[in-house]
């Protein structure tokens, strides 16, 4: 017998995360290393702890190793109680056969015996690929409080940049009366961050009828939310304030990483009112050579700096031997800058070399057709030879011969 919970949190964290290319090759969107110590996972789920939410479950389908493996018993972020805490939901054999996850509302109807068993008031649905820090709990609260059956968070975006979005479109009172997906021309800048609070009861009703409904998508963005507002449902948006980044792209997740490293963006990872938790290996301190610069950038545990780092972002173990230079770049980890190498906004997977006097990347004054210039990217445990030249926006998965 499970205790009862108020509150289960819902992780989808199962999408294939194809437009961060080489990267998720091999391993999950939420699984991806961020900001010199982390994984993207570790902000919800350090958020659903920070917020008091003890019962979650992280649905995952897409290369599920590595993040199940680091998950684990969910120990690092308080979430490893034997009757709650963190559970992995994958696709399963059912009586009919197997049936992978064919939409993120069909994603949370397969697992619908698993939030049973805590009887909760409430579902908070979540994405597994956004850095932000968010107290849930202020978001039920208003839930609570609006008698609402769905509450959406948003967050106010630029006018130019809200037909990227969904918009949601609200009376006075912050209750929804329309839904906009990417308009091209937006009523409002109410974007929709992808983070849901539902009645469970009211839920689960249009999931089982969801299931049933020919030709749905069985999405909550084009499926389940149309409906509820269709028929009438208390749906209402909830105003974040903070910062929020959806790291899908490969230019959001570097944007994201550098912002780590500007003081005027909100988004502090050493406030312990509301740490970020992450599952980290014991490695020796980092050690500075004699002779390196390092300029504004994040250099983890176990790193060793002999030449140039400036305005970077480099996770454990990284080596950057005398003569190499990194700038505006992330080196992930394990991944060695070898001497004479020039890195330059670029995102190095984790175990890569990059070989002696190598060039990856350019600065974007360097760049005469600004079309032709964005940032490189070098998959994981690859050889990039002596001298070889990885351009600007090139994506590589495969290991480049050198020149030298």
């Amino acid at each position: 017998m499970y205790p009862k919970q108020e509150v289960v949190a819902m992780l989808l964290a199962g999408g294939q995360g194809s437009c961060l290319g080489v990267l998720t090759q091999k391993l999950a969107k939420p699984a991806v290393p961020f900001g010199g110590k982390y994984r993207i996972i570790d902000f919800p789920l350090s958020n659903c702890v920070n917020s008091g939410i003890e019962a979650v479950g992280v649905l995952t389908q897409y290369q599920p190793l590595v993040l199940n493996e680091y998950i684990g018993s969910g120990q690092p972020w308080d979430l490893d109680s034997m009757n709650s805490g963190v559970r992995i939901l994958s696709p399963y054999q059912q009586i009919k056969g197997t049936d992978w996850y064919k939409g993120t509302a069909n994603a949370i109807y397969q697992n619908i015996n698993y939030i049973d068993r805590y009887n909760p008031d409430y579902v908070v649905i979540l994405s597994g690929d956004h850095i932000y820090k968010m107290d849930y709990s202020k978001m039920i609260a208003a839930h609570k409080e609006n008698n609402a059956d769905c509450t959406i968070a948003v967050i106010d975006v630029p006018l130019a940049e809200a037909s990227r979005f969904g918009i949601m479109n609200t009376n006075p009172d912050g209750s929804i009366y329309e839904f906009e997906e990417k308009p091209k021309h937006p009523k409002s800048t109410n974007a929709s961050m992808g983070i849901y609070v539902f009645s469970w009861d009211k839920l689960r009703k249009y999931l089982i009828e969801d299931e049933t409904t020919e030709g749905s998508e069985h999405d909550f963005r084009k499926d389940v939310l149309p409906k509820m507002l269709e028929d009438g449902c208390r749906m209402f948006a909830y105003e974040f304030q903070g910062y929020w980044k959806d790291v899908g792209t490969i230019d959001s997740l570097w944007e994201a990483n550098m912002d780590l490293l500007d003081p005027n963006v909100p988004l502090d990872l050493s406030d312990e009112s509301w740490k970020i938790y992450s599952r980290n290996p014991v490695v020796p301190p980092q050690y500075i050579q004699e002779g390196a610069q390092v300029q504004n950038s994040m250099i983890a545990d176990g790193c060793d700096i002999g030449g140039s780092v400036d305005f970077s972002v480099l996770f454990s173990n990284v080596v950057v031997k005398p003569g190499a230079v990194v700038q505006d770049s992330i080196i992930m980890p394990g991944s060695v800058i070898e001497e004479g190498a020039v890195v330059q906004y670029a995102i190095v997977s984790e175990n890569t070399v990059i070989g002696k006097n190598a060039h990856v990347g350019a600065r974007p004054e360097d760049i005469v057709d600004k079309d032709h210039w964005g940032i490189a990217v070098i998959g994981d445990n690859l050889k990039i030879g002596a001298g070889a030249k990885i351009a600007p926006k090139e994506m590589i998965a495969k290991d480049v011969e050198g020149v030298e």
